[in-house]
């Protein structure tokens, strides 16, 4: 099915979001990360499944926009132990789609691995990553974003870096 100039335009600008926000990740800027939220945003990463429900079951991470902010301000303190020396990222995002777009809001999924380089140890993190970008006015914002972890069901490092 050929797709419309309009569809076209869309994929490619919000393939360019998923690669900047991957980029912010991997350089460890999260104030500019932070900024791509919108202010109801939801991080969610499953354990032990992907359709588990988060109010119920365990989540590795279950954050609304205040608590993304508040591991952001951690972050900044220095004390964040666990990321000295801070780990050297590097991510691959493949894969991207579109699920549907009703104007306002574009639901998105992508493939990604994200290389971990650290004083532990190098790890290797594969996941199926689902977004729900919202319009404002002519930018895209982060209003949802879902980390499905390949290996979620296994018992896995520490993550300290936000993946």
């Amino acid at each position: 099915m050929a797709m419309t100039p309009e569809q076209r335009a869309t994929l490619e600008e919000v393939t360019q979001f998923v690669y900047r926000e991957a980029r912010l990740q991997d350089e460890n800027t999260y104030d500019a990360w932070e900024s791509l939220w919108t202010d109801d945003g939801v991080y969610w990463v499953p354990a032990n499944g992907d359709d588990i429900d988060p109010e119920q079951q365990m989540s590795i991470i279950y954050d609304n926009r205040s608590r993304i902010a508040l591991r952001i301000r951690q972050y900044h303190t220095g004390k964040r132990f666990s990321q000295t020396p801070q780990s050297r990222l590097r991510r691959l995002v493949s894969n991207v789609e579109i699920l549907s777009d009703d104007g306002i809001e574009v639901k998105v999924a992508a493939n990604a691995m994200v290389f971990e380089s650290q004083t532990r140890g190098d790890q290797i993190w594969a996941s199926r990553n689902e977004y729900t970008l919202r319009r404002e006015g002519e930018i895209l914002r982060m209003a949802f974003k879902k980390v499905m972890l390949v290996n979620n069901h296994t018992a896995l490092y520490s993550m300290a870096f936000l993946i």
